[in-house]
């Protein structure tokens, strides 16, 4: 009988031991870098919601009051999360998307439109190709921010930090408002950065954020990353997404109202709202029609600095990207490759529902270009 005992007392000490093997993930963290049964073990821990249709265009896209009754600022409460998109941020300080900051793909696809009425093709683009890189296929959840208490430990290499904080996936370097990730804190308010777009702004932008100033501070944090930053990458999609960015502040912070009546610059307190404290202005209204950043504004300031996608290897030697197509801006259907093949690589082989999940969010990022692309399938 003792023998036995001995047996049984190992049995489940090595079923502990095997548990305890499992990384302690939270719901919204990515699964990227797991093994097979580390992922099965997590699916069993979880309910498991998978891949789900996108929400259809909202109905109402007229002149709207956002900040509203229903939708108050509310300070950070301990393990919120925010990150490196600023409309994400606002967005959830605001109840347009859950305040804990951890929401469905389809809740943002929702949420960018009824806040900020960016165009539905546009949302459904940017939310998916993110979500692939940074979400939770099986429970369908996304970190707008990274890692904190509440995520337990990480899981093991090559698997990726939960949410949008997670370097050079979604979030990229030369942020308007954000270190670079190797120079130090990738996600959260820079002031030293944020008092150099002021000057920008007051210097080529009449004291406003408009197109000639985001032309500036985008060259600026360009040359800055180059001169300082010897892991800078700004090859695609990091090129395009740094431009995009740029712009953002321009299309959807300015209030509709003045924008209407043709105003074509963000007043700098209210662009400080929006980045350092997630918070809309008062009585702000969002724009009176569906958009993303128009090609006029993205050409204005890709034009006016030569720019060409690449890479340091070692501070101060940028180095064009050999894979470049020659073209100022590579086409959306190679970008929408990048996003599918960077998927392949966190996911090279994955199977069950965590398969199903993938391919039903591969489906749903292709519907953003599938007038123009062809279908990449690498899981059928």
């Amino acid at each position: 009988m003792l023998l036995s005992l001995k047996f049984s007392v190992l049995a489940i000490a090595l079923q502990l031991a095997s548990v305890l093997a499992v990384p302690a993930l939270q719901p919204y963290d990515s699964l990227a870098g797991l093994t097979r049964d580390e992922v099965d073990a997590f699916a069993r821990s979880v309910k498991v919601v998978g891949g789900q249709p996108i929400p259809k265009p909202i109905k109402d896209t007229s002149l709207k009051l956002v900040n509203d009754k229903k939708h108050p600022w509310k300070p950070l409460r301990a393990g919120d999360q925010r990150g490196p998109c600023p409309g994400l941020n606002a967005l959830a300080s605001h109840g347009w998307l859950p305040r804990s900051g951890v929401a469905t793909p389809g809740e943002i696809v929702t949420a960018v439109q009824n806040g900020y009425n960016m165009e539905w093709t546009r949302a459904v683009l940017v939310t998916y190709a993110a979500f692939l890189v940074n979400g939770n296929p099986l429970t369908n959840l996304l970190s707008i921010g990274g890692m904190s208490w509440l995520t337990g430990h990480a899981p093991p290499p090559p698997a990726l930090a939960s949410g949008l904080n997670t370097h050079g996936t979604f979030e990229g370097d030369a942020s308007l408002t954000r270190s670079d990730a190797f120079l130090g804190d990738n996600h959260s308010f820079n002031e030293t950065l944020f008092q150099q777009l002021i000057d920008i702004s007051n210097k080529v932008g009449g004291g406003k954020y408009n197109v000639s100033a985001a032309a500036e501070m985008r060259f600026q944090r360009v040359q800055d990353s180059i001169a300082r930053n010897p892991n800078f990458n700004f090859a695609n999609p990091r090129f395009n997404t740094a431009f995009i960015e740029a712009v953002f502040p321009i299309v959807f912070f300015i209030d509709g109202r003045l924008q209407e009546a043709g105003e074509t610059g963000l007043d700098l307190d209210v662009m400080r709202g929006f980045f350092q404290d997630h918070r809309m202005p008062k009585d702000f209204h969002r724009r009176g029609t569906p958009t993303g950043a128009s090609d006029s504004e993205l050409d204005f300031v890709m034009a006016a600095h030569d720019y060409v996608p690449g890479f340091n290897n070692g501070s101060g030697t940028f180095v064009a990207d050999p894979n470049f197509m020659g073209t100022q801006t590579e086409t959306v259907c190679a970008l929408y490759e990048k996003f599918v093949n960077s998927t392949v690589s966190l996911y090279p082989s994955p199977h069950g529902d965590l398969r199903k999940a993938l391919n039903k969010n591969l489906d749903n990022f292709y519907v953003a270009v599938e007038s123009r692309c062809d279908q990449i399938k690498p899981y059928h």
